[in-house]
């Protein structure tokens, strides 16, 4: 297992583990970094505003956090090994790890689950098994960081999909400055 202090000094220092192949664990620092706003750039596309509109799903925050990791590493090629699992369900248990849920009829359909640690919140993965549960869980999470006055959004690297939520890169420089701000606001996730 990788111990919370060294997984929380990685995280205020730009860098975060994955499991490679044959379970070794490698840390990363990918340049450019993606971030997604929290700020008005944060975009609702068309159909998730619906989705919201109706309001089909409860959000819950850390209810099920081993859980939602766990379905996280549902996937043929995950970086989510036992190690990782254990690593960051001991950091949600000493509160920095957190998991934000969408549930549906009692049942968990999707979520997400990251770090924060002061005004950042580092996402690590997400998953939905009812049709746009993890973009609820998403919105939710930065309609929480926004309430709460978090700065920084890291999702790491970009995709077409986080592109749709506004997502964009930033340089490491640039970053760093950025992670060094945002680590030190006297924010909190949950309380």
């Amino acid at each position: 297992m990788i111990s919370a202090e060294l997984l929380l000094h990685a995280y205020r220092n730009g860098v975060f583990p994955m499991a490679i192949e044959g379970g070794e664990i490698a840390w990363f620092s990918p340049d450019p970094r993606a971030i997604i706003p929290i700020d008005e750039r944060f975009h609702v596309p068309h159909g998730l505003r619906r989705t919201l509109k109706r309001g089909r799903f409860e959000i819950r925050i850390d209810t099920a956090f081993e859980r939602v990791i766990r379905r996280c590493s549902w996937r043929k090629d995950t970086w989510i090994s036992d190690v990782i699992i254990a690593s960051y369900t001991n950091l949600h248990r000493k509160g920095h790890a957190h998991s934000v849920e969408a549930w549906l009829d009692g049942e968990l359909a999707g979520g997400l689950y990251g770090v924060a640690v002061g005004g950042a919140f580092f996402g690590e993965s997400m998953f939905h098994d009812v049709t746009d549960a993890s973009k609820v869980a998403l919105h939710a999470l930065v309609e929480r960081l926004r309430e709460r006055g978090f700065a920084l959004l890291d999702t790491q690297w970009t995709t077409p999909h986080l592109q749709c939520f506004g997502a964009y890169e930033m340089p490491r420089p640039e970053y760093l400055d950025a992670l060094e701000i945002a680590v030190e606001a006297p924010c909190r996730f949950t309380g």
